[in-house]
């Protein structure tokens, strides 16, 4: 097995994947000390599947589910495992007992199942809980709902819904925030506040794209003092490389092939963002852009959105076809929010924060890129 597999898998379903989940139980005591000693993660394994509780050091808005629109989905998936508690495995239920439910116990508004919306995001929730494994469906499919509030589906529990959200030494509704929650996740494991520390770098390091340097002074303290037995031990476990640097540390992936998402990748936005750190990086060298004390670069949102237009202008005949063809709005959006998500920038309140990896990873196109594609006849994939 590959730790990489317990990382990338929120869940590992025997019936799913047999081979998986007895390589695993064969192969698990070998990552035991990563596990415990440097990660504090809780480990749990079952007769029919496997669960590594995965903490980020720091929750970023990219960690949601992606399959996920909006708040209301997410609301919907609590609900639906509130309705499982009482739920025991293969114990069956229709569509309608699930909308009844959600109905009397929606907070703060009426949730009318004759609204196409409430029944399209309730089916993007029922796809993703079938995925997860905490369902099975019997008989009846989703597009019967998405048809019309009459549509009946036959489902079943599996018994694994009680171990998808965490268990938490308080009660929830005592936390007025996030971070009272993470604490939590401490608690019964150490009060030392340098183990602490160390679990919450080997987590930053092993889920987040980047640790800078400004965002946790103490944390980079530790990582700059022990850096040969933090690099040793993400290439005994992992065969990660970790890269230090005055402003940030990161995990280099050997074989990106063991990781779904990366950076750099083949994805679309992943190539236009490496057109777009190689314009930023130009401009910091003709002094069109200035470093401030902290290694980034503040500028307007206007103006950073101006530079991105700049490059789909230049380069935007090796897009994706889906770029290329992309309304100004949505190409904006898209590569701000894949930026976001790698640690490239910060937006917010009109402003961007350029950080201090967007002038390490840049790209362009091969020399003879213009050459090829006349020759070939055919667009970049």
């Amino acid at each position: 097995m590959k730790f990489t597999q317990l990382l990338e898998n929120y869940i590992i379903l025997k019936e799913k994947d047999r081979d998986l989940y007895y390589d695993i139980i064969d192969n698990i005591d070998n990552y035991r000390e990563f596990i415990n000693d440097n990660l504090s993660y809780n480990l749990i394994i079952k007769e029919d599947f496997i669960k590594l509780e995965k903490i980020p050091a720091i929750p970023k808005s990219w960690m949601g589910i992606q399959s996920f629109n909006n708040k209301k989905e997410y609301i919907f998936f609590l609900l639906i495992l509130m309705y499982l508690e009482d739920k025991n495995k293969e114990e069956q239920f229709i569509l309608s007992n699930v909308t009844e439910y959600i109905e009397h116990n929606y907070p703060g508004e009426k949730i009318e199942w004759t609204v196409f919306k409430n029944r399209k995001s309730l089916i993007t929730v029922l796809k993703f809980s079938l995925e997860l494994g905490i369902i099975k469906k019997n008989d009846g499919e989703e597009e019967d709902f998405n048809k019309s509030e009459n549509g009946e589906i036959l489902y079943e529990s599996t018994g694994i819904s009680r171990y998808v959200v965490r268990r938490f030494n308080r009660e929830i509704f005592d936390s007025e925030s996030y971070s009272e929650l993470l604490e939590d996740a401490v608690e019964g494991i150490s009060t030392d506040k340098g183990i602490i520390r160390k679990n919450r770098v080997f987590r930053e390091l092993t889920l987040s794209p980047i640790v800078y340097n400004n965002e946790n002074s103490s944390d980079y303290e530790y990582i700059k003092n022990y850096r040969n037995s933090i690099k040793s031990i993400f290439e005994k476990y992992l065969e990660w490389d970790i890269h230090i640097h005055k402003n940030g540390a990161m995990a280099v992936i050997k074989n990106a092939n063991e990781i779904k998402d990366t950076f750099p990748s083949g994805k679309g936005e992943s190539a236009i963002t490496l057109f777009v750190n190689r314009k930023i990086k130009s401009m910091i060298k003709d002094e069109k852009l200035v470093i401030n004390e902290k290694d980034t670069i503040i500028i307007e949102e206007e103006f950073f959105d101006e530079i991105l237009l700049e490059v789909k202008k230049e380069h935007g005949h090796g897009f994706t076809k889906a770029f290329r063809d992309a309304l100004d709005s949505y190409y904006l959006r898209e590569i701000k929010s894949f930026m976001e998500e790698y640690y490239l920038i910060n937006v917010k309140d009109g402003y961007v924060e350029l950080m201090p990896l967007i002038v390490k990873v840049t790209g362009k196109y091969p020399d003879d890129y213009r050459h090829m594609k006349e020759n070939n006849n055919a667009d970049l994939p």
